[in-house]
């Protein structure tokens, strides 16, 4: 086993922007790209290796034959083998529906699958930008379906003004949208069940209105009101911020000039790195290499989660490092 990187996912949404491809490095097309799945073992849209003998290789198939190895004993007997995250950059260049996730619970009893908590951190954001995020006044269930069905629903939402930087934590239940002008890093539980609750009567790429899920939006609803919905917390000049610790994944934030050991072997879990800025060095304790520039993100095994990272010139860089619990 070796970092793992994979081959490019790009995804077409009606939404999407032109963004993507140039933070990777790629001619840009006219499709409105919306999401690079950077990470996945969703069946419907899998990684597959771009690097070393593994080349062309499936994360699913990786998993089949390494297990353990791979994704480390703990998360084998949580998840068996299945890699339990999602990586994903993307770019809203238009408002994103305003959506639900169920939690585990839920997704498993409807559609025998993990639930869906994410996280974001914002890589960039037009002046003004913002995006909904939690309830900002106490909406009933009945309040709820008439401000589907008139549009007001996004009245009730909190609305966040965002920089380059922000970070948001959205459990499972937590009714949210990504709005234009902004471009995402999202770490999520490996599910690809969202409740489409409303999305401004807009066409999807096929001419036909997109389908809108508001009564099963309803059991997975959290309709609490929060004081603060915003991560708060200290960047770091060299070394490592953690940004989520849930019951679910870990993430955190890396940054340094020069570089920084991680040994993250007592995790017992497979780590992901993506790349947010600069390019980084990333070895693994049995010296294996790989360069991994901005827009790019690889998957060390666990086994091997014992690692360095350096700037490969001496600038800063900065990555999200996250596993599984």
């Amino acid at each position: 086993m070796y970092p793992l990187l994979f081959h490019n996912n790009l995804h077409e949404l009606v939404w999407g922007g032109h963004r993507l491809q140039p933070l990777k490095g790629l001619p840009t097309t006219n499709e409105p790209i919306g999401e690079s799945w950077e990470i996945s073992d969703v069946p419907s849209s899998e990684s597959h290796v771009r690097n070393g003998n593994l080349s062309g290789r499936s994360i699913h198939s990786l998993v089949a034959e390494y297990g353990a190895v791979l994704l480390g004993n703990k998360v084998m007997e949580r998840y068996g083998a299945a890699l339990p995250l999602l990586v994903k950059f993307i770019d809203a260049a238009n408002d994103l529906s305003v959506q639900v996730h169920p939690d585990d619970a839920l997704a498993h009893r409807r559609h025998d699958s993990l639930g869906k908590t994410e996280m974001w951190y914002v890589l960039r954001a037009e002046p003004g930008a913002s995006l909904l995020c939690g309830f900002k006044e106490a909406v009933s269930r009945a309040d709820y379906e008439r401000m589907v069905e008139d549009g007001s629903i996004i009245d009730a939402l909190a609305r966040h003004e965002v920089k380059a930087g922000d970070v948001f934590f959205i459990p499972a239940g937590r009714v949210h949208a990504i709005c234009k002008g902004i471009m995402v890093c999202e770490i999520q539980q490996s599910s690809d069940i969202t409740y489409r609750i409303f999305d401004y009567h807009r066409l999807g790429l096929d001419g036909k209105p997109r389908q809108l899920h508001t009564q099963e939006a309803l059991d997975a609803i959290d309709f609490n009101v929060y004081p603060d919905y915003r991560t708060h917390y200290e960047a770091p000049t060299d070394g490592a911020a953690t940004l989520v610790d849930c019951d679910k994944f870990v993430v955190n934030l890396l940054a340094t000039t020069a570089s920084v050991r991680r040994n993250l072997i007592p995790e017992d879990s497979f780590v992901t790195l993506s790349c947010l800025q600069g390019t980084a060095l990333i070895t693994d304790c049995e010296g294996n290499s790989i360069s991994l520039s901005t827009g790019f993100s690889c998957l060390i095994p666990a086994v091997l989660a014992d690692f360095t990272v350096a700037s490969a010139d001496g600038s800063e860089v900065r990555l999200l490092e996250a596993w599984a619990r």
